[in-house]
């Protein structure tokens, strides 16, 4: 089976914000990216992912306003990771017993990147049919 380091977007090519960012600077910076996260820095370091689910269920859906709620407020903290040697299968499974979409990808205990459901999609999506 395909390695999860296969698929990873790397650390380099993350789009970050400051936990200090308003949610929705956040949202405007999702859409104008088209991707569903974004990774939460604190200086160099990165401390949260705040994702579009995590902008509807917890401001939108409990009416912060977005303008002046800031990304640390509602993201997910810690992130939840994989090793990269493991398995595309590994991922799912980790993802549907977590209910996420994103998992942050690691080499000894180090973030070097992260994978989405959409990656696993565009994987399954190429497979050779039978």
């Amino acid at each position: 089976m395909v390695p999860v380091k296969s698929f990873m977007v790397p650390v380099a090519k993350f789009v970050t914000v400051d936990r200090d960012t308003d949610v929705r600077k956040a949202a405007e910076i999702m859409r104008d990216r088209n991707i569903g996260s974004l990774f939460v820095t604190r200086g160099k370091d990165i401390v949260g992912i705040v994702t579009d689910t995590d902008v509807v269920r917890r401001s939108v859906a409990v009416g912060t306003d977005p303008s002046k709620t800031p990304v640390e407020q509602i993201m997910s903290a810690p992130i939840v990771t994989i090793e990269e040697n493991k398995t595309l299968l590994d991922a799912n499974d980790l993802m549907a017993r977590e209910h996420l979409r994103h998992l942050g990808v690691t080499r000894d205990k180090k973030l070097v990147g992260m994978i989405s459901v959409r990656d696993l999609v565009v994987f399954l999506t190429n497979l050779p049919r039978k």
